[in-house]
């Protein structure tokens, strides 16, 4: 079977590569290294299973090229960053709404069997209530919000117009090994690592109470697999919350990451924690639920986050001190 993986270079669509790549699929990967990295992808180059196809989805015919042949679609590519998307909400639109679209459109009509695309927690926008369910949403909170809101419509609208099957991914606050920690608009946890190790102040935005549903890279390689695979015909043309179920405070997230780099460098112990302001469009809390994903799609995550952090924690500290 051939795997197309958008954003393929990037934090998850290279976990994702390099996993299918080991079960004995040929991988594609399509990306334009706006966000991705090569050196995320270096071991797959000389794979005689892996086509490297630089391109961009907001291109019809790259999506179409990239395509050929392919039996299953993973769609990782999007600009991601709810902070982004405020500064540059046109952008943001192109690429996960227009470039989506292409997606959609090119894989409709090359006939894949199936269109997995990682969607997001932020479509819950304000909605109050906890855990999160997939069929109770609020009004979104940012422009990245309404853009992958979107893309669950556009799939809908695909499954039921043209018969294409999708499934969509809510991601709830990823992490793991390859996540970017530089850059203006890095994941908290690989910035707050390396601030660590380099002895500087991390800033939690706020007073530290707000929580997150934070999952690790395997559990939601576990979801891509699942999603793409599954036989059950009830598990189809819906979406999933993709996360542990379970919530941790930013508070108690910089306790943990003190612990586990503190094994590596006693002196990590003594680095202060700032606080600053509140961040424009954050939700104070975020906690799945993932009973949807267990019953429909047999989901059994492994990686609390506890030991989602310890494995993390040491790819960090064993691969870029």
């Amino acid at each position: 079977m051939k795997i197309l993986i958008t954003g393929g270079a990037g934090f998850i669509g290279s976990n994702l590569s390099e996993y299918f790549l080991n079960k004995g699929y040929e991988v594609v990967c399509l990306d334009n290294f706006a966000t991705g990295h090569r050196h995320n992808i270096s071991d797959f180059l000389e794979n005689s299973s892996y086509t490297l196809i630089e391109g961009d989805i907001r291109n019809l015919s790259d999506c179409q090229r990239a395509l050929e042949g392919v039996d299953y679609v993973l769609h990782q590519a999007a600009l991601g960053s709810v902070p982004r998307s405020i500064n540059d909400p046109i952008t943001t639109n192109d690429v996960n709404v227009s470039g989506f679209l292409n997606m959609l459109t090119a894989s409709r009509d090359a006939k894949v069997k199936r269109f997995v695309y990682a969607a997001s927690s932020s479509t819950y926008g304000d909605s109050q209530g906890l855990p999160k369910v997939e069929e109770v949403i609020g009004k979104p909170l940012s422009p990245y919000a309404i853009t992958k809101y979107v893309n669950e419509l556009y799939a809908d609208i695909f499954s039921k117009a043209y018969g294409l099957e999708t499934i969509g991914l809510r991601y709830f606050n990823v992490f793991g090994r390859k996540q970017d920690p530089k850059g203006a608009y890095a994941a908290v946890i690989p910035k707050f690592v390396m601030q660590f190790m380099n002895y500087e102040s991390p800033v939690i935005n706020g007073d530290g109470n707000y929580s997150r549903d934070f999952t690790y890279i395997d559990n939601v390689i576990q979801m891509n697999e699942l999603a793409m695979t599954t036989q059950n015909r009830e598990a189809i043309n819906t979406v999933y919350n993709t996360a542990f179920g379970d919530r941790t405070t930013l508070t108690q997230l910089v306790g943990i990451l003190k612990e586990n780099l503190s094994t590596f460098d006693a002196k990590i112990e003594d680095v202060e924690v700032i606080h600053g302001p509140k961040r424009a469009g954050d939700i104070p809390h975020s906690l799945a639920s993932i009973a949807k994903a267990q019953k429909l799609l047999g989901y059994n995550p492994k990686f609390c986050i506890q030991e989602g952090l310890k494995e993390a924690v040491a790819w960090y500290y064993n691969n870029l001190k």
